[in-house]
């Protein structure tokens, strides 16, 4: 019997990823990281900064998500994400920039909580990275 399932990310600009043969992923939840195999039950969260990774028959992929919005049903796992980045295609520059914006967001007076929750976390994992 197969372990496999179906994955598409998708953001506003196109369709980043679709793979039928993914056997585990891995998301940053808000609730925690959390994992996804064939069979899962049924679920829907939001994503924060973090890192989602992609275990398939065809080798494993890592991607950098700031957001997201995560559906799991029928054994077809969909993500919507407004900012996505490739780990193996990703420059240093684009990370020591976006560190440097996230650094600079996180040191503004007025912010509320939440907003300085998410930023922390962009700027953990955007060191991690590195």
């Amino acid at each position: 019997m197969s372990d496999e399932f179906k994955i598409e990310i998708v953001n506003p600009e196109k369709t980043f990823l679709s793979k039928e043969d993914v056997i585990e992923v891995i998301l940053p939840a808000f609730e925690g990281e959390m994992g996804i195999l064939k069979n899962h039950i049924s679920i829907i969260s939001f994503l924060k900064p973090g890192i989602i990774t992609v275990q398939a028959k065809s080798g494993e992929e890592k991607y950098y998500v700031e957001d997201g919005i995560v559906e799991f049903k029928n054994n077809n796992l969909s993500i919507l994400t407004s900012f996505i980045l490739n780990l193996k295609k990703i420059e240093k520059n684009k990370l020591h920039e976006l560190l440097k914006i996230a650094e600079e967001e996180s040191k503004k007076i007025e912010i509320s909580d939440e907003s300085k929750y998410l930023i922390d976390q962009k700027i953990e994992t955007l060191k991690s990275i590195n």
